[in-house]
């Protein structure tokens, strides 16, 4: 008989999946060191903003964790033609998560540190993208950018354009140029089209209120508290369940994509008038990525 070991306990830049089949749920788990780091580091973000493209990395990496398929991929991005950030996108494909940030400094200096959702977006949307192609491909939710934090405009896009009950709680630190963040995602199973339940039965099920109430008494400095793994998490709040089913995630990297080669390719489509248009006086075209901050030198 040979031994079994038991799995490596998850803490930093790796995906938990967790699933209570009695109460009819999944979890997802998550805490970033390292990989957000990496993706913050590429740009001289201030701290509100550093904070808020942490809370959407870890927004990205739980919901994009819900994809099963190798090759699907997640795309948010909160946009504003008023407000003081202009743009925020990040995605998540396989593991690999990135983010980035455009805004008006100068507007943000006049915020101060403690800047609301509302005060940075104004009246913006939060648009969600699923490509999916093993299950019919592209589909796109889009809700107004409305609540407290991205984490509440994520759970208003899964009751509007989901119409699955979900709760997300996210939290982030700050210690000098050093950044962590966590975060934990509940959804209600997503049901089939026949025999779908309408959502406010859903949301009032004991099931539901009582997943609900356990998962909102995470604290942050648990989801934060690199020394405790993401399984004792799970079983802090729900070690009284009949059953509960606990699997690791993808690992998780700073996942830009761009390379000399795809730009060469993209900018092979354009015609040559416009290639000419686009080249410097030496003669080449400069590319700048706006998720890693590299700028590509390319001879056409």
């Amino acid at each position: 008989m040979t031994d079994t070991l038991p799995p490596p306990e998850t803490f930093s830049d790796r995906l938990l999946g967790a699933s209570i089949p009695a109460r009819d749920t999944r979890l997802r788990l998550v805490r970033l060191d390292r990989t957000l780091g990496e993706i913050l580091a590429a740009h001289d973000y201030p701290p509100p903003i550093r904070h808020l493209l942490a809370e959407a990395l870890v927004i990205g990496a739980l919901v994009g964790g819900l994809i099963d398929e190798a090759e699907g991929q997640m795309t948010m991005q909160a946009q504003t033609t008023a407000g003081v950030v202009k743009l925020l996108v990040c995605d998540y494909r396989a593991g690999a998560i990135r983010g980035y940030v455009d805004f008006d400094g100068d507007r943000l200096a006049e915020l101060g540190a403690n800047a609301t959702l509302e005060a940075l977006f104004g009246s913006g949307f939060l648009a969600i993208t699923f490509d999916v192609p093993e299950r019919g491909g592209r589909y796109q939710g889009i809700v107004p950018l409305e609540g407290k934090s991205l984490s509440e405009a994520c759970e208003t896009y899964f009751m509007q354009s989901e119409q699955v009950p979900t709760l997300v709680r996210v939290a982030v630190q700050a210690q000098g140029d050093h950044t962590i963040a966590g975060g934990i995602l509940a959804q209600h199973f997503p049901d089939g089209e026949v025999g779908r339940e309408r959502l406010h039965v859903r949301l009032s099920h004991p099931h539901w209120q009582h997943v609900e109430v356990m998962t909102s008494s995470i604290r942050h400095e648990e989801l934060l508290d690199q020394e405790v793994p993401l399984e004792a998490l799970v079983w802090r709040l729900f070690h009284e369940e009949d059953e509960v089913r606990v699997f690791p995630g993808a690992s998780l990297t700073r996942g830009c994509r761009c390379s000399l080669e795809h730009y060469e390719s993209v900018l092979g489509r354009f015609p040559e008038q416009e290639r000419a248009e686009m080249r410097d006086e030496n003669g080449a075209i400069l590319v700048d990525c706006a998720f890693c901050s590299k700028v590509f030198t390319i001879v056409t």
